[in-house]
């Protein structure tokens, strides 16, 4: 059920999809099948996908032993909400490599949309105008790049998720620089972000860590998570410069001090696992429960937090998510086929929402432009997206 009543379906998009130039991808075979009795300890680097599953596999057996604990209690009793139309354009581009797997978007200095095609081992780089993307192979043949964000210089730094490294793409020379982690517990380098003054932040999931590299020297400094099988995921900056992150593998968001490194932790409800998380410009943090099926939002000045029921329903997995220039808060719904697009209005607390023609196949994070465009990345079919609101 998608919306308030049964049977109701989200209202289509309005669909364009500008001319390709490059080959039709067939659509890869998401990485969310279950390969029972592993635990953390069996993530081994056999083979990309495999490398994949077996962290998935290991993540969700946690997860769900944590929902039963908490006897899912982030399962609202409430109904999902009705939702409305959501009035958009969704443009759709394939990506040249068959099974690229493009996980996370960027927005560079120059409006291009950057991504990740981590089962190949490249970067690509769509020209929103022309419909063109340029790929940029990587050093290794499975390093696995995960998130990605730009500097202002343009330059394009990426996390290696399956070779324990950051990497630095100069996109116009194609020099790749890598920064190997100084821990070898750190293997895995997950979301990257930069704060006000050049400083990345990222966060190493199954390592349980947060890191930051000082890009002039760099110097890398990693800090262990309190929370044991914490299993940092999404991260940003607020207002103030503070990184916040989410811990997927527990009730909790944190926050680390830049001077200090001290880490604190805000408990949520029993059950709840926050995903991702996008900061409002009031610095309250919306996130993504993806266990629990709900919209998140805490206020880390009181430490309280509020849930709102997804329009998808308790298995709606809330994923990636970004809030735009006018507040609008953005998520995806990757537990429902097709995947949803879905805007959450803080002001009047109404959802609106709609199917993302491609089906999404596993929409994993977005980004929004300083005009209020969101980028996409659709995994599990190969393909990115922008969406562009109506005026």
């Amino acid at each position: 059920m998608v919306g308030g009543r049964p049977g109701r379906r989200l209202a289509p998009a309005l669909v364009s999809i500008p001319p390709l130039n490059c080959p039709h991808s067939e659509d890869y075979a998401s990485e969310m099948q279950p390969l029972g009795g592993l635990g953390p300890q069996s993530l081994v680097r056999t083979g990309r996908e495999e490398h994949m599953q077996l962290r998935t596999t290991a993540l969700f057996a946690l997860m769900a032993g944590l929902a039963l604990a908490g006897g899912l209690a982030s399962r609202s009793a409430t109904a999902p909400p009705v939702v409305g139309q959501l009035n958009v354009k969704i443009h759709e581009w394939d990506t040249p490599t068959k099974g690229a797997h493009p996980h996370d978007p960027a927005v560079a200095p120059d409006g291009s949309l950057w991504f990740t095609e981590q089962m190949v081992s490249k970067l690509g780089r769509l020209d929103p105008a022309s419909g063109t993307i340029i790929e940029f192979p990587l050093k290794g043949k499975n390093d696995g790049p995960h998130g990605l964000v730009a500097d202002r210089e343009g330059n394009i730094w990426y996390t290696g998720n399956f070779a324990g490294y950051i990497g630095k793409l100069d996109p116009h020379t194609g020099k790749i620089t890598q920064y190997k982690m100084p821990d070898d517990k750190a293997a895995d380098p997950h979301t990257a972000v930069f704060d006000a003054q050049g400083m990345l932040w990222f966060t190493v999931q199954i390592g349980n860590m947060v890191g930051r590299l000082d890009p002039k020297t760099g110097k890398i400094e990693l800090k262990v998570v309190p929370t044991k099988d914490a299993r940092p995921y999404g991260i940003q900056i607020s207002s103030k410069g503070v990184p916040f992150f989410c811990e997927f593998g527990t009730n909790k968001i944190a926050k680390i001090d830049p001077q200090t490194m001290e880490i604190k932790e805000y408990p949520l409800a029993q059950g709840v696992l926050p995903r991702r998380l996008a900061i409002a410009a009031d610095d309250r943090i919306y996130f993504t429960d993806y266990q629990g099926g709900n919209l998140g939002r805490l206020d880390p000045v009181s430490g309280t937090a509020k849930m709102w029921p997804s329009p998808g329903g308790a298995g709606a997995n809330p994923y990636g998510i970004a809030i735009t220039p006018d507040g609008m808060v953005w998520y995806s719904e990757s537990g429902v086929t097709p995947n949803t697009l879905i805007r959450f209005n803080p002001k009047t607390e109404e959802f609106a929402g709609t199917d993302i023609p491609s089906g999404g196949g596993t929409v994993r994070n977005m980004t929004a432009t300083p005009d209020g465009r969101i980028y996409l990345a659709c995994s599990g079919v190969n393909k990115v997206a922008i969406v562009e609101p109506a005026r």
